[in-house]
């Protein structure tokens, strides 16, 4: 069946950067959209990069200029590539899998950012 298997997280100090992944086992992965998402302890899960199919990416004002999701459709992997980490970057992470009929989700991976 289809599984999002995320990776890279970790604790990292202000200023450092990582680099997460998630790899999907769908069948062409070419054709669905891609994104990630956060979600920090009492606050909302909001959408934090997104990579569609068409080539377009698009990013929240918080991570814009420090972010930068990318994908390889040849490996079934989209990636975000996290510089410049802030301490209100801490949160788990999500990885999104959609092609409007069917939605998949990354078991999530914590990302910890000490000041």
């Amino acid at each position: 069946q289809v599984r999002l298997v995320e990776s890279g997280g970790g604790l990292v100090q202000a200023g450092g950067s990582l680099r997460l992944s998630c790899a999907a086992s769908v069948i062409v992965f070419s054709a669905y959209d891609t994104a990630w998402y956060r979600q920090a302890p009492g606050k909302q899960r909001e959408m934090v990069a997104t990579a569609f199919r068409s080539g377009t990416t698009t990013y929240a004002d918080s991570v814009k200029g420090r972010f930068t999701i990318s994908r390889d459709n040849a490996k079934n992997t989209v990636y975000l590539q996290m510089n410049s980490l802030k301490s209100e970057d801490t949160a788990v992470y999500y990885c999104n899998v959609q092609n409007g009929w069917l939605n998949y989700w990354g078991q999530g991976t914590q990302v910890t950012v000490s000041s």
